[in-house]
């Protein structure tokens, strides 16, 4: 019995040695799942059509008075839209308005004009008609109130809402 107790007690005291010398092993480095990579998001055209009014990501078009001519501007900023609209299923609503200098028939049509001129640029550009609706407001909805040509060229546009 003795012999028994001997044996255990060196071996108490080997253990007692062999954990003060022993190396621990650091715990493995826990590894992330690898993030999903997504495909970049187009950012959002940034022309000269945003102002305090912009409420979407589409930059609206300006016309000179009594025009619903594309300008090189309205047409940069047309194909920045194009580009998000292509990268982009949703719906657009092209809104057209005007100053409030003619009578509201004629500026109602004037407003079709320029929305369906700013519909008409972005189907050449490869967008389909079936994702643009337009509407004219003619003077109906003015943008800045005035009665001076800072006010009228700010009113003088196409308005992009998208759905």
């Amino acid at each position: 019995m003795k012999k028994n107790s001997i044996i255990v007690l060196a071996l108490m005291v080997m253990a007692g040695c062999s954990s003060q010398n022993a190396v621990v092993p650091e715990p493995a480095p826990v590894s992330e799942p690898p993030v999903a990579s997504l495909p970049p998001v187009p950012p959002a055209p940034s022309g000269y059509g945003f102002d305090q009014w912009q409420t979407g990501p589409l930059g609206d078009v300006f016309f000179d008075f009594d025009s619903a001519t594309l300008s090189a501007d309205a047409q940069e900023q047309l194909r920045q839209n194009g580009v998000w609209m292509g990268n982009n299923a949703s719906k657009t609503l092209v809104e057209g308005h005007c100053d409030d200098r003619g009578t509201s028939e004629y500026n109602m049509a004037l407003g079709d004009r320029r929305a369906a001129s700013a519909k008409e640029y972005l189907v050449r550009f490869g967008v389909s008609p079936s994702r643009i609706e337009t509407v004219s407001f003619g003077e109906e909805r003015p943008f800045a109130q005035g009665q001076n040509e800072e006010a009228w060229a700010k009113n003088r546009r196409a308005h992009f809402v998208v759905k």
